[in-house]
């Protein structure tokens, strides 16, 4: 079999590149799979190498064949001069953080950001002596009138991963770049399959490999991909932490990148389907998908990304606590718990009205997060019909 140069790899479409990055005969001895490589102790052949360091691996937190297999591989598929792993995706985000930030900086954050993340400028980096300004994550190219002498970061999401806003990602690094800012991108929603963030105009992609990497719920992770400008101090922080990730689960994100792209383009075809089924529900206020058409992020969406997940978002008529709680707890199909990407369909109800700072969340109704799963389209309609029954017995 003849080993693919990086320019004819580079011609390869999305699915059959994920079957082939990451993945090095010689490592695996003939195996198709890199096997995780389990180690703390490296051994060098004599005095000389052991002074210099000049060997590919040196220690067991710096790096192994199956690390190498998925940082060489997402930083392919992102676009991206290097990767870093790192064991969950709030360490991405703190990673990166870091990375650009230094006590007396200023960092812009948008209103619509991960939760975790947002607590970690408001409990970390504040002890640090760095500023945080949350933003309209609407703000587009405006952000230039937020950035000060000492904004050292911009950090963005698209879309928020509960209210899914929607953000002009290049027009916000156009305007950070122009004033010397970091522009920091959560780009779990998407994936580099659907939005490439670097092409885009981030400096650093965060991405939660907990999510549509893994597919399975199964295993723990972050990545932080870089441009050729950031990876340099990208590598050398990651360095001073040591803090990889355990190798079994760089194996299993090996093993569920190879089917990231038939899951993702299912997610999206299954979520939207129930999306729009859900928009003609009497119980159903709205529902915010910005692949849909009436959506107020569509027309960034249809410009910048490529497809969607199966993330969403839905705000229910008013109704009771006792009602929504009613027709939640009853559910078979759809789980409850904070996580999303995995081949199970998930729900939970939020409220992000006691933390936004920026703008004012509100929705007119109690509001549910769905993540769509690969059980079947008309099993779920069932499942969430006979819910909604169950919360208009409630409100009768």
């Amino acid at each position: 079999m003849t080993k693919l140069s990086a320019e004819a790899r580079s011609k390869l479409r999305a699915r059959s590149r994920l079957a082939h990055l990451g993945r090095d005969g010689e490592v695996s001895q003939g195996f198709i799979n890199v096997p995780p490589f389990r180690g703390s102790t490296v051994l060098y052949p004599d005095v000389a190498t052991l002074k210099s360091r000049k060997q590919r691996y040196t220690y067991g937190t710096h790096g192994t064949p199956t690390t190498d297999a998925l940082t060489e591989a997402w930083s392919d598929l992102a676009g991206a001069a290097g990767t870093v792993l790192v064991p969950s995706g709030l360490a991405a985000i703190a990673v990166a953080l870091m990375t650009a930030l230094s006590a007396g900086d200023h960092l812009l954050m948008t209103d619509a950001a991960y939760f975790p993340a947002r607590n970690f400028a408001n409990k970390v980096l504040t002890r640090m002596g760095i500023e945080t300004t949350f933003y309209d994550p609407a703000i587009g190219g405006g952000i230039a009138e937020l950035i000060r002498p000492n904004t050292k970061a911009v950090f963005t999401e698209a879309p928020g991963s509960q209210t899914l806003d929607m953000q002009d990602i290049p027009a916000i690094s156009a305007a950070a770049h122009a004033r010397g800012a970091c522009v920091i991108m959560d780009n779990t929603w998407a994936t580099p399959l659907f939005f490439p963030p670097h092409a885009r105009g981030a400096d650093m992609a965060v991405e939660a490999g907990t999510k549509y990497l893994s597919g399975h719920s199964d295993l723990l992770l972050g990545l932080v991909s870089a441009n050729a400008e950031w990876l340099p101090r990208l590598l050398a922080y990651v360095d001073l932490f040591a803090i990889p990730p355990g190798p079994e689960d760089v194996f299993l994100a090996l093993r569920g990148l190879r089917t990231m792209d038939l899951r993702l383009r299912e997610a999206e075809r299954q979520a939207l389907a129930l999306a729009r089924w859900l928009q003609g529900r009497p119980e159903v206020l709205r529902v915010i998908h910005p692949a849909l058409p009436d959506d107020p992020g569509h027309p960034i969406w249809k410009r910048d990304f490529a497809g969607s997940s199966g993330l969403f978002s839905v705000v229910l008529k008013p109704a009771s606590e006792a009602a929504v709680a009613a027709m939640l707890d009853g559910l078979a199909l759809f789980g409850m718990g904070y996580s999303w990407g995995g081949f199970e369909s998930l729900v939970v109800p939020f409220d992000c009205t006691t933390y936004r700072t920026a703008t004012r969340w509100a929705p007119g109704g109690p509001t549910l997060r769905f993540s769509v799963g690969l059980e079947d389209i008309e099993d779920l309609k069932e499942d969430l019909d006979r819910g909604f029954e169950r919360l208009r017995g409630v409100g009768e």
